[in-house]
């Protein structure tokens, strides 16, 4: 993997993301040429087009980036892929349409825009035929040495036959004589010399998932192979990079204390972060008046009560503040306390069930954004009855408070809706990873594919 603004990317989707780059390109160059011929008209230079393209190029990438083109199950999958191409381009070319008339320009003709949709629809998916395949190999994916035989070993493995894996694991070094879980591990005592072992099968990385690690590292032979080029990582890191989580069952405080992550460094972030975040919320608020009048009535008719209601949330360093969302449940709903919800909640009203999976209850939050309660992006924010148990059961949940609740967040789009311990647990691996690795980069891809879980409804409940 790659690191891009300290969010690791597959080597194998940055490849084939600069492939659709060059490709979208293309088509958008190819659009102009057939439209400028069918008129009679001079084509010109390709510099002079140069940024329109790239703004076609641009729109293109985020839409797919947004309906989870990019994902696992589009890599894994042609039929899938091809599915959510169609829908990527459709919803680029409508935002370009929508653009170029709000800016009254001509940078984008109803004809080009026409020929670029079919012209990008076909390359992209002839990359995906041709360079797909390829990148499904282990050509692409990096050879991985275990130094270890049990449980953790075992989890690498599971971990490495995913098709959607970005590493290869070329074999698995038993550290101890003790018992083995992955039986085909090969005995430190047989390998007279490990570095040249390491160099024999082309290892790009070397792993330490040893049970024990107390008086138990091999330094001697992990300073070797470092010396010798080769990349040594730990378990938990290994697993934070590979899954976007940072996995509960192995970290320590001392791995959190001294593990990349947590910067200091995040003054211009946070401005940053900020301004966009009352830009944004005060243009959704205006935007969505209407839609919000509306169902606030619908809400009214449907089920006696308010439209609206205010609930109590844990937000930034552990403080209280009040959520406001559209009604969508029945006034007595908590009667009997609180409750996670479940699913095919029988205390959620008909129009409740539909804005909910919508997501229109969540549009009044953007005041709770304005007011500088909430962000965009960030940890879910939790009640106090029910944070009160997680900081019992789960370790480190106190740290998710460390950054501002959002509306949106890493574990909103990795994860679906959660309504259980082992569900809080499950997202507070990926909260960690948020707020550890936080950055404007990170923010920016939450946002675009928050649009993949609204369109399929991933998570709503």
């Amino acid at each position: 993997m790659i690191r891009v603004f300290k969010h690791y990317i597959p080597h194998a989707v940055l490849l084939l993301g600069l492939f659709d780059l060059l490709l979208l390109i293309t088509a958008g160059e190819l659009s102009w040429r057939l439209r400028a011929e069918q008129i009679a008209m001079d084509p010109g230079l390709f510099a002079d087009r140069i940024w329109p393209h790239a703004g076609f190029a641009a729109m293109m990438i985020s839409a797919m980036i947004a309906v989870g083109v990019y994902g696992a199950d589009s890599l894994r999958s042609m039929r899938f892929a091809c599915a959510r191409l169609l829908v990527a381009v459709s919803l680029g070319i409508i935002a370009l349409s929508f653009i170029d008339f709000l800016l009254a320009g001509h940078n984008f003709w109803r004809s080009t825009l026409a020929y670029g949709m079919a012209m990008a629809i076909v390359l992209l998916v002839l990359n995906r035929m041709v360079v797909g395949g390829i990148l499904g190999t282990a050509a692409f994916r990096r050879r991985v040495l275990v130094l270890g035989a049990g449980s953790r070993a075992q989890r690498l493995r599971e971990l490495g036959d995913k098709p959607e894996s970005g590493f290869a694991i070329v074999g698995y070094i038993a550290m101890s004589d003790g018992g083995h879980v992955v039986e085909e591990a090969i005995a430190r005592s047989a390998i007279h010399n490990l570095t040249r072992y390491v160099e024999n099968l082309g290892v790009s990385e070397v792993v330490l998932a040893l049970e024990e690690r107390r008086n138990a590292l091999p330094l001697k032979d992990l300073l070797r192979i470092k010396t010798a080029g080769v990349h040594v990582n730990d378990f938990s890191s290994f697993l934070e990079r590979e899954t976007g989580r940072v996995d509960l069952d192995t970290v320590n405080p001392s791995w959190l204390i001294f593990s990349d992550g947590f910067s200091s460094g995040r003054a211009v972030s946070s401005v940053a972060k900020r301004i966009f975040d009352v830009s944004a919320s005060a243009l959704l608020l205006l935007a969505a008046a209407p839609v919000i009048v509306l169902f606030a009535i619908l809400v009214k008719l449907d089920s006696r009560g308010p439209a609206f209601y205010r609930q109590s949330r844990v937000g930034l360093y552990g403080g209280a503040f009040d959520v406001i969302k559209l009604r969508s449940m029945r006034t007595d709903a908590e009667s009997a306390g609180a409750q996670w919800a479940s699913k095919d909640d029988p205390r959620v009203t008909r129009i409740g069930k539909f804005i909910r999976k919508v997501r229109i209850d969540e549009l009044p939050q953007a005041w709770t954004v304005l007011k500088g309660e909430m962000s965009f992006v960030g940890p879910r924010p939790e009640r106090p009855e029910f944070v009160a148990d997680l900081e019992e059961q789960l370790p480190y949940y106190a740290e998710r408070h460390m950054v501002k609740p959002g509306i949106t967040g890493w574990a909103q789009v990795n994860y679906p809706y959660g309504a259980s311990i082992d569900d809080s647990r499950q997202k507070l691996e990926y909260d960690l990873y948020y707020a550890k690795n936080y950055t404007p980069f990170l923010d920016l891809l939450i946002m675009l594919q928050t649009l993949r879980v609204v369109l399929w409804h991933e998570g709503a409940r």
